[in-house]
């Protein structure tokens, strides 16, 4: 399956730093930015997690709730929160079988070298679970979640 603006998005089923599980469905009547990130805990993951805290206000506002999907595993997810005061639910997708769906796994290349991995992006689901936006590739950590919430301020 793959992710296009005006089709419904990819139902899911994975464990949350909540102890819940969580599924799109869950969410219906609310708008959701699913972001995609490689690691815990590292530069460019730690400073577009810290970007979307500062904003998470203004986004569950707008009826916008954030949820950041990496493989990493629910203790890492825990510390990560932890550490850096983190407001929303980090889902761990050890497999990567949401990623996968989801087109943020796959092959990538940095500096040259070419790797198979998480691929940092972002979908935006409105409150009927329709794709309103995708980034395939976030452009700069630190900065996109300030994208994402110009997004929902212009749609």
């Amino acid at each position: 399956m793959s992710i296009e603006v005006g089709k419904k998005a990819p139902a899911f089923s994975l464990e949350g730093s909540d102890g819940k599980m969580h599924s799109l469905s869950d969410y219906a009547g609310k708008r959701v930015v699913i972001y995609f990130y490689p690691k815990d805990d590292t530069p460019g993951c730690t400073k577009e997690a810290c970007s979307f805290r500062d904003l998470n206000k203004e986004m569950l506002d707008m009826n916008a709730v954030v949820l950041g999907v990496s493989k990493d595993s629910l203790l890492s997810h825990d510390k990560f929160i932890t550490k850096f005061d983190l407001p929303f639910t980090l889902l761990s997708d050890p497999e990567t079988t949401m990623m996968a769906e989801y087109e943020a796994w796959g092959e990538k290349v940095l500096y040259g070298r070419k790797s198979v991995g998480c691929i940092r992006s972002t979908v935006i689901v409105d409150e009927d679970g329709v794709v309103v936006k995708r980034w395939k590739k976030v452009p700069k950590a630190e900065t996109h979640p300030e994208m994402v919430l110009r997004f929902f301020k212009e749609s």
